[in-house]
């Protein structure tokens, strides 16, 4: 089969999207299948590429927000990629996410080319700039244009059960779930290797304490500021055992964290995969006090390394963590929520039961072989 994805933003740029977009094309390649995937070229990459056996073609664009809300360019090279894509057969289109004008194009092309088309939505909240205005224009354009985009798509997925309710708040009834995934076997012969890389050390911090993880983009919807006041505030009531905080990543709150960094709270800057491993393995608690979130991979990631997970009740978290023997999902990020989150963690007497039910959890339901199954299972029911 040859699968055609829709993507705005793929590799080099950074994100989960990206990343739910290159694994399950490496998935679906291994199984005999061939991809093509349309993007947005947000990083002045070359404008085509064979990726790992995924054929890229990256259509020039404006960087809106910051590269957040890239919109392709209708020039020569725009047409001159349409025009190859016309050329060629494809047996199933995949949109992912909902709200670019990029994701119009693809399930407009699938109409029109009569080729089954779904759309996978990763978010469970309106985009935000942090602007009230803003947000309140933005609320009103991502409508109508998830509104053009159901006159050409009419299947919707969400990324999870909370991806899939979120679409209800645009009179959309999800077909379902096609979550995102980790690559389990990846992840485990990097955390079998011996690296000279080691965090503790690198960052003087003693083995015997307790070290809390931070990975993802630097947003504020990702409760960033309140994570660092939480420890700040911890290790002011508690100072004769202090905790400490490590995070990894890039984007605007990169100088927030900056300013913010000493003994106990440091910021390690933007890590490769691997890396991000090898920190992973040496943390003990992971915290992401997200406001919105589709099916976060860190959250994944961090479960397969055996940390306990804090998290706020947004996408994923109730099927990663059923019940509180899992890991502990708080109602929203505010402050005393995170603190009182970490104090429980750090008091929890079973919290090495619990990193091993999420192991198990993960390897049974959360792996790219289980997501591309579920994809090929939709496309034998659409033909």
């Amino acid at each position: 089969m040859n699968f055609l994805f829709f993507s705005a933003q793929f590799l080099p740029h950074m994100g989960g999207v990206e990343n739910f977009t290159y694994n399950i094309s490496k998935v679906l390649i291994e199984n005999g299948h061939t991809v093509t995937v349309i993007t947005s070229n947000t990083t002045n990459s070359v404008s085509f590429e064979n990726l790992e056996s995924i054929s890229v073609y990256r259509l020039d664009c404006h960087n809106f927000i910051d590269g957040r809300y890239p919109v392709f360019k209708r020039n020569k090279l725009f047409k001159e990629t349409i025009k190859k894509l016309n050329q060629s057969k494809f047996d199933f289109v995949i949109v992912n996410t909902r709200f670019y004008f990029h994701s119009i194009l693809g399930a407009k092309y699938a109409y029109k080319h009569n080729i089954p088309c779904i759309t996978i939505d990763h978010g469970t909240s309106h985009l935000t700039v942090h602007n009230k205005l803003l947000d309140f224009l933005g609320g009103y354009y991502e409508h109508f244009i998830t509104f053009v985009l159901k006159r050409y798509c009419s299947d919707f997925y969400g990324v999870s059960k909370a991806s899939s309710q979120w679409l209800k708040h645009f009179n959309i009834v999800s077909k379902g779930e096609i979550y995102n995934a980790i690559d389990l076997n990846r992840i485990e012969n990097i955390s079998s290797q011996n690296p000279s890389l080691n965090f503790r050390i690198k960052e003087n911090i003693p083995d015997n304490s307790i070290l809390l993880a931070f990975t993802g983009r630097l947003l504020k919807e990702k409760g960033i500021v309140q994570l660092v006041s939480a420890v700040e505030q911890w290790n002011d009531n508690h100072q004769q055992s202090p905790i400490y905080l490590c995070l990894a990543g890039e984007g605007p709150l990169q100088s927030f964290l900056m300013e913010h960094a000493n003994e106990y709270i440091h910021y390690l800057g933007r890590l490769s995969f691997e890396q991000v491993i090898y920190f992973l393995r040496e943390s003990d608690i992971f915290v992401l006090p997200s406001d919105s979130e589709g099916f976060s991979t860190s959250l994944l990631e961090a479960g397969v390394c055996k940390n306990y997970i804090i998290t706020t009740l947004r996408g994923g978290a109730k099927e990663l963590l059923p019940d509180d023997t899992y890991g502990i999902v708080i109602e929203n990020n505010d402050l005393d929520s995170v603190y009182n989150a970490i104090n429980k963690a750090l008091n929890c007497q079973n919290r090495e039961e619990a990193v091993n039910k999420v192991y198990k959890r993960i390897k049974e339901n959360f792996t790219w072989e289980v997501t591309s199954e579920t994809i090929m299972d939709i496309y034998k029911a659409k033909r």
